[in-house]
Parts: C-alpha cells; structure tokens; sequence
C-alpha cells in the first residue's frame, strides 16, 4: 500500500484493511472469557489499546509530516504492518473459548477452560448454562433468519442502534479529520498535527476512567454521563465556531480562543472515551444468546463500519454547508442516543452472558416481545443466577 501508484489503488487498499479488521471477534472473545464481575474492565480493554493505536497513528503523523519530499505519508501507512504481524504471531497463541469448546462438543476440554480461567473448581452451573445455550443453539439452522423472530427484537434493535448511535455522536470526524477541522478553524498545518495528538492523548487516558468505573458504576450511569458531556460539548463547540466565524468562515483566531477550542473537543473526546466509545462494543457483546450471536455481533460491525464510511466521506460536505451548525446537528443525535440509552437500554452490569435473557423479560418495554415467547430457558436461568 505505501507505494500505491494511483489514488484508487490507494482506496482499494483500505477497504481491504478495513475488511481484515471487521473480521476480528475480539470484543465477542473477552466476553466469553471474561467472569460476568469483571467482564466489563477486561472488554474495555479492548478499546484502550485501540486508543493507544490512535495516539501512536496521531505521533507518526506529527513527525513523518516534517519530512521533506513529501514521502512521510508512507512510512505512515507503512507501520501499520507492525501491530498487523504481532496480532497474526499472537493469535495463534490464544486458546478456545468455553463456549466454543462446548459448541463443537469438547465438554472436558470446556470444563478444563472454565477452571483456568476462573481460578476454582466451581464452575457447574455456568458450564450447565453454557450447554442449555449450545443445545438451544443447534436447533436453530439459520441465525439470521431467527435474529429477525418477534422473540429476538430487542436484541436485534440493540445490534442496529448501538454502532450507529456510536458513529453519529461524530467521534470519528474528530479523530479522522482533526487536523482538517483544526487547520479549517485557524490552526497551522504543524498546529493542527499537535492538537490532534492532545485529543488522541485525552482519548487514550480517559479511557482508564471507564475501566476503573464500569464494574462497579454499570453500563448505564456511564452512558448517560457520557451523553450529557458530549451534548454540552457540542454545544459550546458550536457557539464557539458561530461567534469567531459566523457563516462565512473567515477569521483569526487567537491563541487562548484556539486553546479553548482544544479545549471544548478534549472535553466531548474524554466523555465518548468513557463511555460510548468502549460500551458501544461491550453491551453489543454481552447481550445476544448463543443461537443468534454470530448473525447478531455481524450485524453490529456491519452497521458501526457502514456509518463510519458515510460519516467520514460527507464530513467536509456538511462542514461546508453547516459550518458550526454541524456541532449543533451532532448535539442533537447525542439528545438522541441519551434518550434512547434513558428508556431501552436496561443495565447488563454482573450478569452472565448465557443469563442476559431475563433483562429482556423484565424491561417495560422489551418484555411485550419475549412474553409468550417462553425467552431460552428463564425459568432454569432465573434459579441459577441466584446462586451466582
């Protein structure tokens, strides 16, 4: 790729990299490996090292931009190849999850799992719901064919609205295009470069606040703090942009002004890093049952990745026609999603991943699909989580 003749190969090049990084399952496989007390930390993980690739991406750039002849942009792309080859080395290395080894039928091997990773010997009744998940799943032949069921609407609503939720709070205009908005408000090329490396520095430390949080506080009371930051943020932004440049985008800008633009975006990064960053993958990974997971988590990169492409190929387009009224449109999709996350998002927080279905039975409004239904197994999932 770094030595791309034409722009299209360029583009044909990204796509396959997006491709290769859609068919990663890593938020799934911690997940299933994670204890429910814990599961929420160790997934988030998952989206501190992301951040960490953000920051490395936004330092190579400073540097590589400073070199002459106009070439740093391929070793820029070229690096990526790094992280690229350790993941390739590292899977091989990670073993099968315990809801894998019972799906191909290895129930020793499962139980051999379930100790190792849980430290005890008392691992009987989430190997047991484990088999009850996998018999249910083996009776279903077509898991997007039985995603679509009345029974399964929560969970197939959850799998649409989360990632697209996720993408229109506009993270990834910021993180994509940080340089492009700092130079368009007034920022120098180097400028520019530098404020993108705060905001992916912001990104990355406010990312340990959902770690050190999101067991203990749950999913929701990050998601709702979250949203309230961003909107506020949003807002500030925007006003911000309106009284310095109006609707023709002319202007200087000062340095404290410009200090308080980093400022305002440092203030929206750290809320979505907290929350809709990571929790847009955890919730979506801990909710579906078994029988409709692969279809369900599919479904979920296939919307999250969809709505990063649209976003980022209208960005300049909008900001050029809304100019600060863009901050104001991204507000209120986040009034939106705060909203959403309000009413339907029940809280998932301690619960074992084969035991989510009672969440659904139990919420004012999803319960009406999964009445009737007979839900999977909520009778014996009702008794066992109360011994969990």
């Amino acid at each position: 790729m770094i030595e791309s003749p034409d722009f299209v190969m360029a583009i044909v090049m990204h796509v396959y990299l997006l491709m290769m990084d859609d068919v990663q399952a890593v938020p799934l496989y911690l997940s299933e490996m994670a204890p429910a007390k814990m599961r929420g930390m160790l997934n988030i993980s998952f989206q501190l090292m992301i951040t960490v690739g953000i920051l490395a991406a936004n330092l190579i750039n400073y540097f590589t931009a400073k070199i002459s002849g106009g070439w740093g942009w391929r070793i820029s792309l070229g690096l990526a190849a790094v992280p690229a080859v350790i993941m390739a080395g590292g899977s091989l290395f990670l073993p099968d999850t315990p809801n894998s080894l019972v799906a191909r039928g290895k129930g020793e091997e499962a139980r051999a799992m379930l100790r190792r990773i849980r430290g005890t010997h008392d691992i009987g009744l989430e190997y047991d719901d484990l088999v009850a998940a996998s018999e249910a799943s083996k009776a279903i032949e077509n898991p997007w064919k039985t995603l679509l069921e009345r029974r399964y609407r929560p969970q197939l609503a959850m799998a649409i609205l989360i990632p697209t939720l996720q993408q229109l709070t506009g993270i990834n205009v910021v993180m994509f295009y940080a340089p492009v908005l700092f130079k368009t408000i007034g920022f120098g090329g180097t400028a520019s470069l530098m404020s993108s490396v705060i905001s992916g520095g912001v990104n990355m430390l406010a990312t340990f606040v959902s770690i050190a949080t999101v067991d203990r506080l749950g999913r929701r009371k990050l998601l709702l703090e979250g949203g309230c930051q961003m909107i506020l943020a949003q807002i500030v932004l925007g006003t911000l942009i309106w009284i310095k440049f109006g609707t023709d985008g002319v202007a200087t800008i000062s340095r404290s002004y410009a200090i308080g633009v980093v400022f305002c975006i440092c203030v929206f990064v750290s809320a979505f890093a907290w929350s809709w960053g990571p929790l847009g993958w955890l919730v979506p990974s801990e909710i579906f049952p078994l029988e409709i997971r692969s279809a369900a988590q599919s479904m979920v990169v296939v919307c999250n990745m969809a709505f990063t492409f649209i976003i980022a190929q209208i960005f300049l387009m909008m900001l050029c026609r809304l100019k600060f009224g863009l901050f104001y449109l991204f507000g209120a999709c986040e009034l939106l999603m705060t909203a959403f996350v309000c009413f339907f998002l029940p809280e998932t927080k301690g619960i074992p991943i084969e035991e989510m279905d009672r969440i659904w039975a139990t919420h004012w409004y999803w319960k009406r699909f999964v009445e009737g239904n007979g839900g999977r197994r909520n009778v014996q999932l009702t008794s066992s989580s109360s011994a969990v």
